[in-house]
């Protein structure tokens, strides 16, 4: 493998600061996607790792109690890390009632770092350090409402897995702090070593941030003993088919009217929302397994033409499906 771009002269300090009952998929994870890059890195030829990782916590050399009740053994205090690159805060059960002097110390030494990010309810420290006032972020799904709560300056994009704000970056639950971490490595050394990383790690694939936290299949799940359990099957099972909103009231012998109404309720979207949701996730699974024409996967995932299925697909993850295309298919671990 080549040696990846960019390296930076010295290593780039990742500081994750972890507390009392923290997530410990909120550190692990997205440390792991730094770990892996140095790993690779290293393997390319490189002669010093990009990234170097400290988890700190209110002591240094001292075990924090996970929210799983597993320890993790904190490499230094808050107060001994300077000349921070990436500031990253984990959530928690109780991230909202994390210690104050984290949030003192995070609300100075914020400004001296080049980023700063949370990991899911870890938004809420940002949040009280002042850090997210007049910015758009996001959190875990079921703290959005909360987190707006907390401040009518925060817009909060309940739906995103990451947003990116200036230097200050929110994610979704849990897993969804690696694929902000695969961002973040993508905006320091580009997206091949990104790519590369996600391989490693062994991920279904490098989601765009703007990706909804939830797939149409985890949504069926949600509904699995509702009145349109059926039909949402149906959907799943007939998503190539040309599918109006009579043929769906139907199958749920209901009528269209009656059908939306209820869709919505159950589901939280529209009909047509949905499909394209379902359609979407099939081609993009094409994408990433297949050398098909662009047109062939419109056709065959139930899209009307390339065009529409273009416009969708961009319109959902802020890229063409060519330009996804290249980004999943681009370079190879070896």
């Amino acid at each position: 493998m080549k040696q990846e771009p960019n390296a930076p002269a010295t290593p780039r300090l990742i500081v994750m600061l972890a507390h009392e009952r923290a997530e410990i998929l909120d550190i692990t994870g997205p440390l792991s996607v730094f770990s892996a890059a140095n790993t690779l890195h290293l393997q390319a030829g490189g002669t010093e790792s990009p990234y170097r990782i400290l988890i700190a916590g209110e002591t240094g050399n001292a075990a924090v109690h996970t929210a799983s009740g597993i320890r993790l053994l904190t490499d230094a205090a808050w107060t001994q890390c300077s000349g921070i690159d990436t500031l990253l805060v984990a959530g928690g059960p109780v991230a909202e009632h994390a210690p104050q002097a984290l949030v003192d110390w995070l609300r100075e030494a914020a400004p001296q770092a080049r980023r700063v990010g949370s990991i899911c309810t870890g938004a809420f420290i940002l949040a009280r350090a002042g850090l997210l006032e007049g910015r758009r972020a996001t959190t875990h799904w079921l703290k959005v409402e909360q987190l707006r709560a907390f401040s009518p300056n925060i817009e909060v994009q309940a739906d995103a897995l990451h947003v990116k704000d200036g230097s200050v970056y929110t994610s979704a639950g849990v897993t969804a702090g690696i694929d902000l971490a695969l961002a973040l490595l993508e905006e320091d050394f580009g997206r091949d070593l990104a790519l590369n990383v996600a391989r490693v790690l062994v991920l279904y694939l490098k989601r765009p941030g703007g990706q909804s936290q939830f797939s149409t299949a985890l949504l069926a799940q949600f509904h699995e003993g509702g009145s349109l359990a059926p039909t949402i099957q149906w959907l799943r099972e007939n998503h190539h088919r040309p599918l109006r909103n009579e043929d769906m009231a139907e199958h749920a012998a209901m009528s269209p009217r009656n059908f939306a109404r209820v869709f919505k309720r159950e589901t939280g979207s529209t009909p047509a929302h949905f499909i394209e949701g379902i359609r979407l996730e099939a081609a993009v699974k094409r994408l990433e397994e297949s050398t098909q024409a662009l047109e062939t996967t419109a056709r065959e995932c139930g899209f009307q033409s390339g065009e529409h299925f273009r416009l969708a697909f961009a319109r959902r993850f802020g890229i063409t499906p060519g330009q996804y295309r290249d980004r999943f298919r681009s370079g190879a671990w070896r």
